[in-house]
């Protein structure tokens, strides 16, 4: 890197931000890439990404909330026990901190929906208590999580997400924040 020039930067430059144009593709792949994990749900995890996306847009949340809604699970394949972690730092520079924060403790705070039946801690989310967006990941995880695996519901297409996850992933507007 010290020996690159002028030209190789502005050619490395020009190639990034064509890749960042890209990102939605590479949401899209991963999302895609649900339809084959966790055998034994009734539904597959992509399915239960379209079903927490369809709740959210018909209760009209605002488009970053249904692009985090499709994607909350999308670090399933490759951060099982950290996936909300690594799909936060993923839409951290496009979308609002509060929702981040959602998708990046939405899997302890869904311990309290089945916790019970499991052994997990159904109170471990009260670490969080007193947070701001405690009660709002509380609420994500009631209507757009725990009750996404029916398989009965009537999902909208991933087709029909497209327009969302493009606008919302078209530019960073939150850099500065953590």
């Amino acid at each position: 890197m010290e020996e690159g020039t002028e030209a190789d930067f502005d050619l490395l430059e020009r190639a990034e931000a064509q890749y960042v144009l890209e990102l939605p593709a590479r949401l899209f792949a991963a999302l895609r890439g649900l339809k084959q994990s966790f055998a034994g749900y009734q539904v597959s995890r992509y399915e239960h990404s379209l079903q927490s996306a369809t709740r959210a847009h018909r209760d009209g949340r605002s488009d970053e909330y249904v692009a985090a809604a499709l994607l909350h699970d999308i670090g399933d394949e490759l951060a099982p026990y950290t996936h909300g972690e690594m799909v936060a730092a993923i839409m951290r520079p496009y979308i609002a901190p509060e929702i981040c924060w959602i998708v990046e403790h939405h899997g302890v705070f869904q311990q309290f929906h089945y916790g019970q039946v499991t052994g997990d801690d159904v109170n471990a989310r009260e670490l969080y208590r007193g947070h701001p967006a405690f009660e709002a990941c509380a609420e994500f995880c009631a209507l757009y999580d725990q009750n996404c695996f029916d398989p009965e519901f009537d999902s909208l297409p991933l087709e029909s997400f497209q327009p969302i996850v493009e606008r919302v992933f078209s530019e960073p507007r939150y850099l500065a924040t953590r």
